[in-house]
């Protein structure tokens, strides 16, 4: 962590008073620490996608002014103002006509001024990218926030965090750095090298000549440089990976004995590490001896070449020196702008993959003009012949030809094998997907034609596993109810059998819960999944297997909540344990899409099929699967 400061330090030293030829001094451990240390996107191969920087930044107009004054400012101090002084003062001052003094203060203006307009530049340039990331992150999740859950089964959600971690970081360099580092060194180039033509002509021609023969080998050697870079990166997110993966595993490493394959597979990854950072070392080595032998050379041969022009009388001392002053800036100027290019097409990179996320239309969305829900809500649910599959697996269908109709106030339990489509008629009702065939309606509408917002308005889902987030249990517990008063959260949490261990947290209802709920067992975590399903009380219900976490005496309280619940509400139920079968009106047995049977506990054990010999494999023999049900926490699935 001290070498990353102290480098950070350094190179923003470095391109503050243009000069590139620090980097040769035996620096070339900072350089790698950056290089390693900075998450790059692939680079795009044009700048085009900048563009969409740059409208952001346009909103705003008056620091952008501000930062190009700074700039200006800066780039003339560097370029001409400096030399200028650093001659007179030779001229002038050395030579014992006029008061040296004067030179020095002249000179010392000059240093206040590229000082103040540095820090102006840096504040103004370095608040416009954190801005512009700021509003970037925004527009990204808001826009992520509108797609449909088919959208985050095709795209990984861990590739889109890094988007808007990784590659935002990359923009906030190119906006923050990189694009400033890239004008102030175009400005310093071209008034530099008309400032060394107006000093000296010939040794102006014989420095252009030699820029080339210093940026090429540093262009070659940067693009191997920054592959390298990239494979040590990569086997440096392999080694974080491994730790990860291995220390959120540890109950299993070691209860298992893994112990000491796990150290040899982490042993092999850091070994590939270390032979990937022995060849980046070689070339930066080889590079940097390059460097300094053709910049130091090409600065030995200025200097020779301008001493004999002195000599000669055709140029004077404070010339030479301001040449040399100068030539050096515009050197490091020309090697700046080749080095930046390549961050300016990360950056270009980085945005075409934000702009990517900022664009992606959501492919479940309201109709122009959204036929409303009957008022009040009935709370009927219908599915007429709809055929579904999900965009990973479109050969597969998930549901085939489905047909169910639920009245209001009925509670209808799903039952079936695994992968029977139980939880994607949930998906489906609440529209997190359209099918491909057929029709679902709510209250008479088709989802359709209605407002998807509407839609789950009306509908309370307790999932299978309690999804709670890193906030206080009043948060969590009035998520579906925003503005749900204090009575109203406590009447929820004692219906869902939650009170008791609420009541007992260290801060009440603002207690922070921890990432996921952390903090609460895994049976605590889906009552409050229960009580905020309760406290949005909408006319449609949705449990997913919702006491599966539960004890068994939680399990009966949590019950006997959810059958008062469900008076006068339309519920349907994937069916896990047979006390919530046996409540339902109607039970529906589904297996590869299909409805194959329906009707209700005692008259599908009788008919002997599917939902019979799922039952069977609960009990000790048929007959407990018959009527015997004084076991029940075990049941279809």
């Amino acid at each position: 962590m001290q070498q990353k400061g102290s480098c950070a330090r350094f190179f923003f030293f470095r391109r503050e008073i243009g000069l590139s030829l620090s980097r040769t001094n035996g620096l070339g451990a900072c350089a790698m620490a950056t290089s390693t240390d900075r998450d790059d996107a692939p680079p795009a191969r044009t700048l085009g996608p900048l563009r969409m920087i740059w409208r952001e930044a346009m909103n705003y107009p008056a620091q952008l002014v501000f930062a190009a004054i700074a700039l200006m400012i800066t780039a003339v101090v560097t370029s001409l103002a400096v030399p200028s002084a650093l001659r007179l003062i030779v001229d002038r001052g050395f030579t014992g006509d006029g008061d040296i003094g004067r030179w020095f203060r002249y000179l010392l203006m000059l240093v206040g001024a590229l000082g103040v307009g540095t820090a102006l530049r840096f504040y103004f340039v370095s608040w416009l990218g954190e801005r512009v990331v700021a509003d970037i992150r925004a527009k990204v999740y808001d826009n992520l926030l509108r797609l449909s859950p088919g959208f985050f089964e095709e795209n990984s959600p861990k590739e889109i965090s890094s988007r808007m971690t990784a590659d935002t970081a990359i923009i906030e360099q190119v906006v923050g750095t990189t694009v400033s580092v890239a004008l102030r060194n175009v400005v310093i180039a071209v008034l530099g090298t008309g400032y060394l033509f107006w000093l000296a002509p010939q040794l102006a021609i014989w420095l252009l000549a030699g820029i080339p023969v210093v940026i090429i080998p540093i262009a070659v050697f940067g693009r191997k440089l920054r592959d390298i870079s990239k494979d040590s990166q990569d086997r440096v997110a392999d080694v974080g990976a491994t730790v990860t993966e291995v220390l959120s595993a540890m109950k299993i490493v070691q209860g298992f004995n893994q112990e000491r394959r796990e150290s040899a597979r982490f042993g092999e990854a850091v070994e590939r590490t270390f032979d990937t950072a022995r060849v980046r070392i070689l070339i930066r080595a080889v590079m940097t001896a390059l460097l300094i032998t053709l910049i130091f050379g090409a600065i030995t041969i200025l200097l020779w070449r301008g001493a004999l022009m002195v000599q000669q009388g055709t140029i004077s001392g404070g010339t030479i020196a301001a040449f040399i002053f100068a030539g050096v800036i515009v050197a490091g100027a020309f090697g700046a702008l080749t080095e930046v290019f390549g961050d300016l097409l990360r950056g270009a990179g980085a945005a075409s993959r934000l702009s990517e996320l900022m664009q992606e239309k959501p492919s479940i969305e309201a109709p122009a003009r959204p036929v409303a829900l009957p008022d009040p809500p009935r709370g009927s649910l219908a599915f007429q012949k709809v055929t579904f599959s999900y965009p990973t697996r479109p050969s597969e269908n998930a549901i085939e030809d489905f047909n169910l109709t639920v009245e209001p106030g009925e509670t209808v339990a799903i039952v079936g094998p695994s992968g029977a489509g139980k939880s994607t008629i949930f998906q489906l009702a609440e529209r997190f997907y359209d099918p491909q065939a057929g029709t679902i309606r709510i209250d008479g509408v088709a989802l359709t034609q209605a407002d998807p917002a509407a839609i789950r308005k009306r509908m309370a889902l307790v999932p299978q596993e309690g999804t709670l987030f890193a906030a206080s249990a009043r948060d969590n517990l009035r998520y579906g109810a925003w503005d749900a008063d204090e009575e109203a959260i406590w009447e929820a949490a004692r219906a869902a059998n939650a009170e008791e261990f609420l009541r007992a947290l260290p801060d009440g209802l603002e207690t922070f819960l921890g990432e996921g709920g952390a903090r609460l067992s895994g049976g605590q975590r889906q009552r409050m999944a229960i009580a905020r399903a309760l406290l949005r009380d909408a006319p449609i219900l949705l449990l997913d297997e919702a006491t599966s976490a539960l004890d068994a005496e939680s399990e009966r309280l949590v019950q006997d909540a959810l059958e008062h619940l469900m008076q006068d509400r339309t519920t349907l139920v994937i069916a896990h344990r047979l006390a919530t079968v046996r409540a339902a009106d109607r039970i529906v047995v589904m297996d590869g899409g299909r409805i194959v049977e329906e009707g209700d506990h005692g008259s599908l054990v009788a008919q002997g099929g599917l939902y019979a010999r799922l039952a069977a494999l609960q009990f000790d023999d048929r007959a407990a699967a018959d009527g015997m049900l004084a076991t029940p926490d075990v049941g279809p699935t």
